[in-house]
Parts: C-alpha cells; structure tokens; sequence
C-alpha cells in the first residue's frame, strides 16, 4: 500500500432514517477514505430462505465509488438469521453451558452441515455479486472468528476420528494422556466419551487445541471461496481480536492466530483498550505487534475504538495519539467501529465516531485532522518496516495448558505474558512474537518465554542450542515443565532447560508473605511481594540474582542468571511485580548488546520506529500521559513531519500531553 487507509464500519441498515448522502459528506470532510460493510446484516440481505435482497449492498457501493470511498465487503456469518434457527435449531452450538439461544451474535457450531450450506450460499451470493464493483478493494471473512466453545455429539464425533487418525492407537492415546487415572481409560473407540466432563487436563487441553483446528479449517473454507470471486488487486483478510477482559488484553485462548492467519493475503485485528487516565498504548502495542508478527507484514487495524463507552470517551488529543500508535506498529488502516451510534439493542453505548444526534463533535473534529495528516504524509508513513531483535515466545498449547492448572490466586498464561510484555513496551523495546515450532531463532538476540508449561521437547532443545550459539533467553516459572500433551516430564525440572538455566527444582509453594532479595534487589525500590506462584530453586552453575526473603524459604534462589556456551539464560522461578520484572529485562537487554538510546527514556515516553517504504527511518515519541514531558534527541538530525521543523542531535524536545512528534532521518 503506498497511503494510508482511514475508516469507518458503516451500516446503512441500521439507520433509523435515510442518510447516506450526509454521511458521505461528512466522512469526506474525516478524510475516510475507506469503509467495511455487509459483515453483520445477514438478516437483512437474506429475509427468508433463499430470498435475496441486497439493494442497501448496492446503493452503499455505488455512492461510496461516486465519492471515492473504497471499501471493504465482509461475509455475514457471524451472526445467523431467526428463519435458520427456526428451521435448524441444530445450527446452534452446543457448549458446557448447554444448548445455545437464540439472540446473540456467534452461537453456531461452525462445524454444523445446514449451517454451512447456507453460510456458503449467502457467500456466493453476496461476492459474485460485489466482485467486480470498482469500489471494493478487499474482503473480510466472518468477524472476530473463534470455535464459540462447540463441543456438542457432532462435534465429539469429529474430536473422536481426529485423536484416532493423530494417535492411530488407543494404547498410545491411553498412555500419553494417563488415562489409567480414576478409571478414564478408553478400551474402544466406540466407547469414547464426551470430553465436555473430563478431569483430565491433558485430554482437555488436546479438545481445545482441537476446537481451535476447526476455526483454521472454517476460515480457510471461506476465503477459498472469496477467492474464486476475488479481482486482481483485491485482497481477503480476517478481523482476529484477542483475551477479551473488558478490552483487548492477551492471546486469544480459542484461536491459533499463527495458523489460522495463513490462507489470508493480509492480517487485520480489532484493538481496544482502556482510554482517558488509563490509556497507555500498551494493549495498541500489543495487538499491534502480534498481527504484524502473524505474516511478517504490515496489517489491518480494521476495528478501533473511537468514543465507545463513557469512560472511553478521549480526551482531546487522545484520539489523534491512537490512531498514530497504530501506524507506529506497522498497521497501514486505522479503522473505527464504528461510524455511528447506535439506537437500539445490545451496543446502544458502544459509541461512534459520530454521537447519536450525528451531529460533529470534538472527537469527530480531531478526526478530520487525523484523516488529513494520514493523506498528507500516507506515502511516508505506509508500509513502516520493523527488524526487531527481541522477540516473545507464546503458546496457545501452553495457555489450554494453564487453564486446566491455574495459579493458585486465579492468574493465568496471559497475566504472565503481559506481566513481561508491559515492561518490554516501557522499556522502548520493539518486539516480534513467535511461537514454539519457530525454526529461525537466530533471527534474535534475546527470547523472552513467558510460561512455557507445555511445549514439545525439540522447541526446548532448539532454545538451548539458541542459547549456547550465543543468544539470551529470559524465561519465567513452569517453562518446560510437560510436553507437548501436557504430561509433567519425569526429569527434574525444568526439565530439558535445566542444563541451559543451571538450576533444578522439585518443589513449588504459593506463596504467602514472600519477598525478594539480593544483588538484583539492591537495585530496586519497588522489590514488593512475590505473587501467585514460586518455585523453590538449588542453583548448579547459575548465578543467584535474588533469593527469597522469607524464614523458611529463604535459602532458594528465585532468580537466576547462567552462562551456557557462549550465550545466557536468564529464570525468574516466581512472579514478582513489575519492578523487578522491569530489572531482569533490562540486565538481559544490556547483556545481549541491546541497550541505547531509547531505553534510557522512562514512560509515560513510548518510542517506535522502523524503515519506510523508501528507505527512512521513522521514528514516533508518543507521551502518554496529562503531562508535558522533555527529553533529548540522540539521532542524526532530521525533519519532524507533522510541522516539518529540523531537529537536530542533541535538542531537548518537549511533547504536550497525550501529545507526540514524527522524526524521519
């Protein structure tokens, strides 16, 4: 893409009176200049079954062509019409919670054959249709897709012939998965319970890896059949979103993102977060980073938050600071969900760009200044390239994993992800992420694995050999701990790491007044009290950073630091806060070579940076914060984009609060 795409979702259907020629109007005065349709009106397009109407498809494409407007035409599939359910009630997923109900969005069993025949005659229909209309220059199949926990007899069935053609025994499906255990063990395939009732983590966590192998298998239908219709020039994409705790927060538990990302021609996401005194960039970043990472590529933000909720609502020039944060991580579309609000049903208060009296508002006014910079400095801030050097090793194995065995305060796989990633983001550092079938480890310098708990044994074998070739792997507690079915190896822990990590331990505890200490404490005010977890740890070779403080326990390292070969391993066997998190990465940056500039920089003062289309370097300092913040410039001189002054090495450079500078060098 040589500019910038800036947009909006737009459903004329929901409007209660007709105004699309306003809405043109005013979008062009945004400087949108792209929008997404058509991906939740099934109902609408298809009223009854096999009757078609798609006037309001139509009458949308040909006024946004006339303006200039392109856009991009989703498959309605997420969200089924009454007349199916009425017809085939099956067509409703059966989960742990029972049968479904009508009324939601995404509650089918996307395995389900009638479901299927219609989702596929609506597809059809609609991109035949679309196809060659100049205004479409893409497609989004389904919407936010997952497996909506589906786990009814069809489903079972399904789980039954996958462990069988996997397996190919039930002698080895026995043994792998201790099924010995309270009498589980499974003597014919015919007999094969449901999985729905299992106490056996491992068979539980292989159902869910199973459940995410169907969502690989539906995306990978639909956009074999988009591309029947697709036109030279258009592309298909998906809207993947992540572990929702009321914004985006980690890796989304019911899809592999990595697999499920391969049939598309580009990655697209919906990011959302916290805003006004809690907006820090940090979930923008993250999102950010792992779609950028999913094809190794630029992406599409095709969902952002514009007002949303009330405590959403930014304050000025937070608006303009998101959408530039976007860009910042590779994204080429900054897009709203959605254009305007709503005045019914179930998202009257998820707010767009325009309130519900779809006048201007200040936020739609600084959107007007975002879609006029994306036009003015599109072929300089598209396509931003990013060579990281760090990179975050996760695992949708090892979360299925944690889900079953939970730390004891309820924390999970993502909390420990994050708790890392945060400090990562404040720390300037530009990360990739990467999963543990990765075979191109010496593309790094430094492996962060956040709680690896199950992992098969070559991807722990490849991170030694990372590790002795001279790389830094920063790993935290439970890493190595089972394999690949999630079954505790019968070594010593950690395992097959443990020569790596020069450490060994047999025994774990929760934690109850613990604190931190030692040479690695010494350097922070901030040690606080371990939480959720830690392991009692007897160095062999290692380096002890910091032991715990505690009468009993505080004989064991908590921290640790090998050399092994000619590279370092770095374990932290408990989760400490985000002081001392933020004091073993910075000790693995330094030693791995990876310290500059930018880490000498403190939040709330975030850089980002990469190569654009022509070679520059481009480098964005956002401050996130209600504050005037001041810092020096440490590069070669260079032109601030956004007002085009010099800058110069050296110069102290102020950012106004929520406020940010673009540098090209």
């Amino acid at each position: 893409m040589k500019k910038l795409l800036y947009g909006v979702a737009y459903y004329d259907e929901y409007m209660p009176y007709e105004r699309l020629e306003e809405d043109i109007r005013m979008m062009k005065e945004a400087g949108i200049n792209v929008v997404r349709i058509a991906e939740s009106t099934w109902s609408t397009h298809e009223p009854q079954n096999g009757v078609f109407d798609f006037s309001s498809v139509d009458k949308v494409l040909d006024a946004m062509h006339k303006a200039g407007i392109a856009v991009i035409v989703g498959t309605p599939t997420y969200a089924v019409p009454a007349w199916m359910v009425k017809e085939h009630p099956d067509v409703l997923a059966v989960t742990p919670r029972g049968p479904g109900k009508y009324g939601a969005r995404q509650i089918m069993d996307i395995t389900n054959p009638a479901y299927l025949f219609y989702s596929e005659r609506i597809i059809r229909k609609l991109i035949s249709r679309v196809s060659v209309h100049p205004a479409v220059i893409g497609y989004q199949t389904d919407n936010e897709t997952k497996h909506y926990d589906t786990a009814g007899p069809n489903v079972q069935l399904q789980f039954v012939k996958y462990m069988r053609e996997t397996y190919e025994t039930l002698d080895v499906v026995n043994h792998k998965f201790g099924l010995d255990y309270w009498s589980n063990r499974i003597n014919s395939w015919e007999e094969f319970p449901s999985v729905v009732g299992t106490i056996n983590g491992s068979l539980g966590a292989e159902f869910a890896k199973f459940q995410r192998k169907l969502v690989n298998e539906f995306l990978a239908w639909q956009v074999a059949i988009v591309n029947e219709y697709k036109q030279p020039g258009q592309f298909v994409t998906q809207n993947f979103d992540f572990e929702w705790r009321g914004y985006s927060f980690g890796v989304q538990p019911s899809v592999d993102h990595f697999a499920a990302s391969e049939p598309f021609d580009i990655a697209g996401v919906d990011i959302y977060h916290p805003s006004q005194g809690d907006l820090t960039g940090i979930e923008i970043s993250f999102g950010g980073d792992m779609t950028r990472s999913l094809k190794d590529d630029n992406y599409l933000v095709l969902e952002t938050q514009a007002q949303a909720f009330p405590h959403w609502t930014p304050y000025p020039g937070q608006l303009r600071l998101q959408a530039f944060s976007h860009l910042a991580s590779g994204a080429n579309m900054v897009a709203y969900w959605h254009w305007h609000s709503i005045h019914n049903s179930f998202e009257t208060y998820w707010k767009g760009l325009l309130s519900h009296d779809f006048q201007p508002n200040p936020v739609y006014n600084e959107a007007k200044t975002i879609g006029a910079d994306f036009a003015r400095l599109g072929t300089e801030l598209s396509s931003l390239r990013k060579s990281n050097h760090v990179a975050v090793m996760v695992s949708n194995e090892a979360l299925s994993a944690m889900e079953w065995f939970k730390l004891p305060d309820g924390k999970t796989y993502n909390d420990v992800v994050r708790s890392l990633y945060d400090e990562l983001y404040k720390l300037n550092v530009g990360v990739d992420f990467i999963q543990p079938a990765c075979t191109h480890l010496d593309k790094y310098k430094l492996i962060v694995v956040p709680a690896l708990y199950a992992a098969p044994s070559d991807c722990l074998e490849r991170l030694n050999v990372f590790v002795q070739g001279g790389g830094h792997v920063v790993y935290t507690f439970k890493s190595g701990f089972a394999d690949e079915v999630v079954k505790v190896r019968t070594s010593q822990h950690p395992g097959i790491i443990q020569a790596a990590c020069g450490i060994s331990y047999s025994m774990f505890v929760t934690p109850n007044d613990v604190g931190l200490k030692g040479p690695l404490i010494e350097q922070s005010a901030e040690a606080g009290q371990v939480q959720a977890w830690m392991e009692l740890i007897t160095p062999t070779t290692a380096e002890v950073l910091a032991y715990y403080e505690h009468s009993q326990w505080g004989e064991y390292a908590a921290i640790t630091r090998n050399r092994y070969g000619s590279g370092t391993a770095t374990y932290i066997g408990c989760m400490p806060g985000p002081a001392v998190v933020r004091s073993v990465l910075s000790g693995a940056l330094k030693d791995a070579g990876l310290w500059g500039a930018e880490q000498e920089l403190v939040f709330p003062i975030i850089v980002k940076s990469g190569l654009n289309a022509s070679g520059k370097q481009i480098r964005y300092y956002f401050n996130y914060s209600n504050a005037a913040v001041t810092f020096d410039y440490k590069h070669q001189d260079g032109t601030e984009l956004l007002t085009g002054n010099e800058m110069t090495n050296g110069q102290q450079l102020e950012l106004a609060p929520w406020g940010f500078l673009i540098i090209a060098t």
